[in-house]
């Protein structure tokens, strides 16, 4: 009962509480942005995560999908029930939010096509599979990631040939957020981005750069992008100005013997990534 608890604590938390990284990203696009628009926006975004955390109430009526990364300490025993306590969690916390209804009724065909309606029980809205690794230690680390359809619409997973070149990679990662990035609506944006040998891993490297990226630690690389992406001016809420891009997290994984790499690459929204971490 003890996990459930923290579970459901952690999707709340995740949902309506910005991390001490995003707060001081805020407030540095706040102190160089020019442009009175997006000052505006960038103020009535801090105000809003303020009330959220207050009240616990969702940091956007898009409360997104719980998404879950499992590391397993090498020397960690899991108890019988863990798994299922996870899901109880995840489905207390989603009530208790409450978040938005959005899991779709029916068989297979009936969904894709949402011909019989959605369930009114947000805890309906189940996670997909667990993503797990292991870590050193006897520690269990459970991340969740609560994550909206509005970068997931802009989101792509794809090859790029590389060309004996890593400059060749990140031009082309670069050029593709510059495309969805002011067709996202729900800027300043953090850009995600895993590399790895198949679609599956390179996904997975970029949940992984969700779940532990810093904003107040950005690598030459996640400033590559940030600023190339906020030279495109298109600003919060795409009202222009500076602050189009907070940072950006990078995650790459082993790559294979082959003339390309395999990238994903997500756009996380004005909010995002809404995340907590429990530790057991």
């Amino acid at each position: 009962m003890e996990l459930i608890k923290k579970v459901k604590e952690a999707v709340i938390e995740a949902s309506t509480t910005y991390r001490k990284d995003q707060i001081d990203a805020y407030k540095r696009a706040l102190a160089q942005e020019n442009n009175e628009n997006a000052s505006w926006v960038l103020n009535i975004l801090m105000e809003n995560a303020e009330i959220a955390e207050k009240e616990k109430r969702p940091l956007c009526d898009d409360t997104g999908i719980p998404h879950v990364l499992i590391e397993v300490g090498d020397d960690a025993i899991i108890p019988a029930g863990f798994f299922k306590d996870i899901k109880s969690g995840i489905e207390l916390g989603l009530q208790e939010l409450p978040a938005r209804p959005m899991a779709v009724k029916g068989d297979d065909i009936q969904r894709i096509e949402q011909s019989q309606g959605l369930f009114e029980d947000p805890g309906k809205l189940i996670s997909p599979g667990f993503l797990m690794d292991s870590i050193p230690g006897k520690s269990t680390k459970i991340h969740i990631l609560m994550l909206g359809g509005g970068p997931e619409i802009r989101a792509s997973t794809y090859r790029v040939f590389h060309k004996r070149d890593n400059r060749k990679v990140f031009e082309e990662v670069v050029t593709w957020f510059k495309s969805e990035v002011p067709l996202l609506g729900c800027t300043p944006c953090i850009p995600a981005v895993g590399i790895g040998r198949t679609h599956f891993e390179a996904t997975s490297l970029m949940i992984k750069a969700m779940a532990y990226g810093d904003l107040n630690k950005q690598s030459e690389l996640e400033t590559y992008i940030t600023n190339s992406i906020n030279k495109e001016m298109v600003g919060p809420l795409s009202l222009g100005g500076n602050s189009t891009a907070l940072g950006s997290f990078v995650k790459i994984g082993p790559q294979r013997a082959s003339g390309v790499r395999i990238v994903s690459m997500r756009p996380c929204c004005c909010v995002e990534p809404r995340r907590a971490l429990i530790e057991i």
